[in-house]
């Protein structure tokens, strides 16, 4: 099969390897689209997200068809349409034509999901819901998200308003990106342009002078230290990015804060395989009685060489513009 491997350098090849074959309760797919997560582009340049990595193939997120099934799966057969989070739990990334992955970690993917959009769902997906669910949200708190027309900020904010809950103020770079928040239902009293304004004086000024309840941080490092000091005394700070620095964690320590550290990986280390298949089923429903909608994707390329670094550099460039970055594998 074609994978684009990356060698001990950081640098990215396109190369014919092996089939992976597949244990008993194993399922081999056919890859048909990939989505693109920070985590990829990461894994190349910090060393904490390197350690994450099993295979010198990325990607972490996929949707595909079975092409082949272990002795003792019972749920999936030849055929059958499916997407998963694979995260470090499958034979390879998701930058190759095919996957072994066991069947505990992937759902069946509903036809009213495109191929590129359920490739698109699970890692942003997954993230998101993790950050919602663990925040426990009473009704008089206030959350700022930065980075919030990424892909899991963006989910988070479906999310969100999917539960009636509208006591948050969101961070965006440029026009594009704003104009996705509005379409998804935020208002422009609630959104900051951090690179016009002032994050720190806006965001206190769209939440009545009040610092925040909850911060959801998914950019880090000079964001990440401004959102820490707009966090409440005893607040809770959520770090999605591992991207915090010395400046902020001496802000939060400070600030006696909850640091809610949000981690998919954690969930497979312990071998919670209900987590994935639980939380991707989650986000099927939702999606399905229209509680939030799919993610808004842009296809960026086939499997090469080429298409992997225009994504990872949209990605550390922060210019998604709302959209979730999808390569075609497979037709």
């Amino acid at each position: 099969m074609k994978a684009i491997i990356a060698d001990k350098d950081g640098k990215l090849h396109l190369k014919n390897v092996n089939i992976p074959t597949i244990k008993e309760d194993e399922l081999l797919i056919k890859i048909i689209a990939s989505g693109f997560n920070p985590i990829d582009y990461q894994m190349l340049e910090n060393e904490l997200e390197r350690k994450l990595m099993h295979s010198p193939i990325l990607g972490r997120e996929f949707s595909g068809i079975i092409a082949g099934v272990g002795i003792n799966v019972r749920d999936f057969k030849v055929g059958d349409a499916v997407f998963s989070g694979s995260g470090s739990m499958g034979s390879n990334g998701t930058y190759a034509e095919y996957i072994a992955i066991r069947e505990s970690i992937v759902v069946h993917k509903p036809k009213f999901l495109s191929f590129a959009q359920a490739a698109g769902i699970s890692s942003a997906g997954l993230t998101a819901l993790q950050s919602f669910n663990r925040m426990k949200l009473q009704k008089n708190d206030s959350v700022l998200i930065t980075g919030a027309a990424g892909g899991v900020g963006a989910m988070l904010v479906k999310i969100l308003l999917a539960n009636q809950f509208t006591n948050f103020i969101v961070t965006a770079g440029n026009d594009e990106s704003i104009s996705s928040l509005k379409e998804i239902g935020v208002k422009d009293s609630q959104i900051v342009n951090y690179k016009t304004d002032d994050v720190a004086i806006f965001a206190l000024a769209k939440n009545n002078q009040q610092k925040f309840d909850f911060i959801v941080d998914l950019v880090g490092n000079k964001i990440g230290e401004i959102a820490a000091k707009l966090l409440k005394s005893n607040g809770t700070f959520l770090d999605v990015t591992a991207l915090s620095t010395e400046e902020s964690r001496e802000t939060l320590f400070n600030k006696g804060a909850v640091i809610m550290n949000i981690s998919n990986y954690t969930y497979s280390v312990e071998k919670d395989y209900g987590y994935y298949k639980n939380g991707l089923s989650e986000l099927v429903r939702l999606i399905e009685n229209k509680a939030i909608t799919p993610p808004n994707i842009e296809i960026i390329g086939e499997l090469n060489v080429e298409t992997v670094s225009k994504a990872h550099e949209i990605l550390s460039s922060n210019k998604t513009k709302g959209k979730k970055l999808i390569m075609r594998v497979s037709i």
